[in-house]
């Protein structure tokens, strides 16, 4: 039996040929939008509706499998690395986003003060800037 097949089955869903197929695009890495993730699918499988695969990555995020983040301005993204409270940097010029470990040691504004009586699990964090290749062309530029 495959990892993906045992992941999913860890998680009390069904093993479908579509989500082996999403899980093995998202374990290739990366912060992917949907319809990557429908293009990379369609080469693994006949076809495959992007309704489909919507379908798959809500329930792979439900089940922790997936992680979906929204940076501002930005489709929504799909990543393999849940679970693990990391946040996000993301480049303004061309879009890239990098994984950042969550901050370790003192931490104070990932321990809100005033919760409102909510239970917080996780904080999202996401870190604005310029890539290395965007900031050379900004540099070469002026």
């Amino acid at each position: 039996m495959s990892t993906g097949e045992e992941l999913l089955r860890s998680r009390g869903l069904r093993v479908t040929r579509p989500r082996l197929a999403v899980l093995d695009v998202l374990g290739g890495g990366g912060h992917l939008e949907v319809d990557e993730i429908t293009r990379r699918v369609r080469m693994r499988l006949d076809s495959v509706s992007t309704q489909a695969v919507y379908d798959i990555l809500g329930a792979l995020s439900r089940a922790g499998l997936s992680r979906r983040i929204e940076p501002a301005g930005s489709p929504a993204r799909y990543e393999a690395r849940a679970g693990d409270n990391h946040h996000h940097v993301v480049c303004r010029g061309c879009g890239e986003i990098a994984d950042v470990d969550c901050a370790t040691g003192s931490a104070p504004c990932l321990d809100p003060n005033l919760a409102h009586g909510y239970e917080v699990d996780e904080a999202e964090v996401t870190f604005w800037g310029l890539c290395p290749a965007c900031r050379i062309r900004r540099d070469t530029d002026h």
